[in-house]
């Protein structure tokens, strides 16, 4: 009996490494949700910096002129953007989920179809941020 087991083993012990290498995929795509989200927060808190030492600078130069007072402000782009990557990292972890628990049936029942959704979706996203920080730079500078 014990022999039966040893050569005829569950599709799921059979496909352990199959499944370990889902698992460590969707972590992957889990840290690079995190990542983006962390990126979002200080960009968006990078925006709260430049506030302040807007208010800053206009107090001082009430008293003394200083050249750093006659830059303009910016105009408050980069909370926007902040925003935008946390949602979008949210996003992305949510679609990592889905994949990982779609991709752990197919395994399991051995119809494993690849899927570009997800990384298309993290392409373009990527792409387009990067496209906006290009734009918001080079008006601020």
């Amino acid at each position: 009996m014990a022999d039966e087991t040893k050569k005829n083993p569950s599709g799921r012990v059979q496909n352990r490494r199959v499944h370990m290498a889902n698992e460590r995929t969707f972590l992957a795509w889990i840290r690079t949700s995190i990542g983006i989200m962390a990126f979002g927060f200080v960009v968006e808190k990078f925006a709260l910096f430049v506030r302040q030492m807007d208010q800053y600078l206009s107090r001082t130069a009430e008293r003394e002129p200083s050249p750093l007072s006659s830059i303009p402000a910016s105009p408050g782009y980069s909370s926007i953007i902040g925003v935008i990557l946390i949602g979008l990292g949210a996003m992305m972890g949510l679609l990592a989920f889905i994949r990982y628990k779609k991709v752990e049936k197919q395994i399991d029942e051995d119809t494993y179809q690849p899927s570009l959704i997800l990384d298309i979706l993290l392409t373009l996203s990527i792409v387009s941020v990067g496209f906006f920080l290009i734009i918001y730079l080079s008006h601020v500078f």
